[in-house]
């Protein structure tokens, strides 16, 4: 009854539309005063949720993500991935992607990329003949790369959820291939694209030019060398890595490039703030909610539930990724990762896989529900930049969602994919 009552309240409270974390917060609040617990209880599991250090390096990293999109770094980035990859058929849908991938992986954020790069890149697809809707489609399902690619402080999300046994630098390592074979996949299919619809090939500017953006872009794409290759190398912890990788983007964008304005500074700080007040809240009353589903014996019972239908490893591990790909076309990325990790990381390990493994392909999977409807943010945010009404992007994207199942089926059933680059640096 507790259960029913915790599920109910959390159900109802989300589709009246109350934001998620209070919906988990006075849904635990509710089993914990039905089975007689006192109410401090709540708000003990709560602080007890956010008292982890490690939690300290997503503010951190959220600033350096908006630092880099207030302070100008994204512009050298496109111009960087204009040069390498412009030439090719469909060449600005190609720059888009390979964008994604360097941005995301200094930004950690696909609403970061997707408002950056597509407020750059979005206009000039359609002056050089792209149909609006594939433009938004490149650029909101490429935008996911960030989620994959270290640094990302989904990763920390994760790591914390699980219970602070899985090591955040094998989460870094462990990102890095699937989210270049997710990009890989993407510009495959955007190529096949760009051949149907004859978009064209930007000229090649030639090696000299090729230098210089590299040159100008390199200084930018440091803060992520710093953040990942200190967290790698032992010299710092995670949230020392993103408070030196903080500094530096600033310290980077006021006095090498002299781009951040005092107005994009105010921007900056006023948006890590907000993301991470809303982060920090969710992880506070998703401990509650956790808590109480432990209680509840919430995973063993779903485990023999799955386990009833089919006792074969790939069909679990399907059912358990359609699960996830259901759930995230209804609520939001880090809900999701504080919500079921605790359910289904100890199915996925009892099932033989590496935990690293697993968190890869929540990632993968959730990613993919932030680019569909009806909660799909970078749907949303996409379609916005690019002034088109999102029933005119579904009508086009489905070619993009292939490719991303790709990778994700490489993740879920080729260990090698998430694990081999961890297992090679030990």
């Amino acid at each position: 009854m507790g259960l029913m009552i915790l599920l109910l309240v959390f159900g109802l409270l989300v589709v009246v539309g109350m934001p998620v974390a209070f919906a988990m917060g006075i849904a635990a609040a509710s089993a914990f005063w039905f089975e007689g617990f006192p109410m401090l209880i709540t708000f003990q599991r709560a602080t007890a949720g956010v008292s982890v250090f490690s939690l300290l390096a997503i503010p951190f990293f959220v600033f350096a993500g908006e630092i880099m999109l207030h302070g100008g770094i994204a512009a050298r980035l496109v111009k960087l991935a204009a040069a390498l990859v412009g030439h090719l058929k469909g060449g600005l849908a190609m720059v888009n992607i390979f964008s994604s991938m360097l941005f995301g992986g200094i930004s950690g954020s696909a609403v970061a990329d997707i408002s950056a790069l597509g407020s750059l890149l979005i206009p000039v697809m359609k002056e050089r003949g792209y149909r609006p809707d594939f433009a938004v489609n490149v650029t909101v399902t490429s935008s996911i790369a960030g989620i994959v690619i270290p640094p990302s402080h989904n990763m920390i999300i994760f790591a914390v959820a699980a219970g602070g046994g899985i090591s955040i630098s094998k989460l870094f390592l462990a990102g890095v291939i699937p989210g270049i074979l997710m990009c890989l996949s993407l510009a495959v299919a955007a190529y096949i694209l760009s051949i149907k619809h004859k978009y064209p090939a930007e000229p090649f500017p030639g090696w000299r030019e090729v230098g210089r953006s590299a040159a100008d872009a390199i200084p930018g794409f440091i803060t992520a060398v710093i953040i990942v290759g200190g967290t790698l190398s032992g010299v710092f912890t995670v949230t020392e890595s993103g408070a030196f990788g903080a500094l530096y983007a600033l310290l980077l964008t006021k006095f090498y490039y002299r781009s951040l304005s005092w107005e994009s500074f105010v921007l900056a700080v006023t948006g890590a703030v907000r993301t991470t007040a809303m982060v920090m809240i969710l992880i506070a009353f998703a401990s509650s909610f956790a808590y109480l589903l432990a209680l509840y014996q919430v995973p063993t019972k779903l485990s023999g539930l799955l386990v009833s239908i089919s006792d074969n490893p790939i069909v679990i591990l399907l059912m358990i990724n359609v699960i996830l790909l259901l759930l995230g076309m209804i609520m939001d990325m880090a809900a999701l990762i504080l919500i079921c990790t605790p359910i289904f990381l100890p199915i996925a390990t009892g099932l033989g896989m590496d935990p690293t493994q697993f968190g890869i392909m929540m990632l993968v999977n959730l990613g993919l529900g932030l680019c569909t409807p009806p909660v799909g943010t970078c749907l949303f945010v996409g379609c916005a930049v690019g002034r088109i009404k999102i029933e005119e992007a579904l009508k086009s994207i489905w070619p993009f969602y292939l490719a991303i199942l790709a990778a994700l089926i490489l993740v879920t059933y080729v260990p090698a994919v998430s694990l081999w680059l961890p297992s090679l640096l030990g």
